[in-house]
C-alpha cells in the first residue's frame, strides 16, 4: 500500500486533485491551486450571504438554509481534504481563498455604513465554528 507524504513539502509533484490528469505537470498543479482557492472563496461567500428574503415562508426558508449549510460544509470538507495533501502551496491557496473571501464578503471594506444594521443577522446560516 502506497503512503502519501506525511510532512509539509513544497512542489508540484503531488497527488492530483483531478483523477485522470497528468500528474506532476506545472499546469495541473496551478489549476489545482486555483481550484482550492475558489473552493475556499465559495465557503466564505456562503458564510456571509443573505439569499433568503425577509417574509419568506418559514418552511421554505428552513429548507433553503439547510441546503446552503450542507453545500458550505461539503465545500469546506473538500478544502480540508486538499489541505491534507501537506503541500504548502495548497495550504497557502486555501488560506488565501478564505482571506480574500472574508475581505470581500465578510469585512466592512466593501460596505458603506448605511448598509450596516445593528439588529440584523449578517448571514442566513450560522458561522463555521471549530
Amino acid at each position: 500500500m502506497k503512503m502519501g507524504q506525511m510532512t509539509l513539502f513544497w512542489g508540484k509533484n503531488t497527488a492530483d486533485i483531478f483523477p485522470g490528469w497528468e500528474g506532476g505537470s506545472l499546469w495541473s498543479y496551478l489549476f489545482g491551486l486555483i481550484w482550492v482557492f475558489l473552493l475556499s472563496l465559495m465557503v466564505e461567500r456562503l458564510s456571509h450571504t443573505r439569499f433568503i428574503k425577509p417574509g419568506t415562508h418559514h418552511v421554505t426558508a428552513g429548507l433553503l438554509q439547510t441546503s446552503m449549510y450542507a453545500i458550505r460544509v461539503a465545500l469546506a470538507y473538500l478544502v480540508m481534504l486538499a489541505v491534507m495533501s501537506f503541500n504548502v502551496g495548497v495550504i497557502l491557496a486555501s488560506v488565501a481563498g478564505y482571506a480574500v473571501g472574508f475581505l470581500v464578503y465578510g469585512s466592512r471594506v466593501f460596505r458603506n455604513n448605511s448598509q450596516l444594521v445593528a439588529y440584523e443577522e449578517p448571514s442566513d446560516i450560522p458561522p463555521l465554528n471549530c
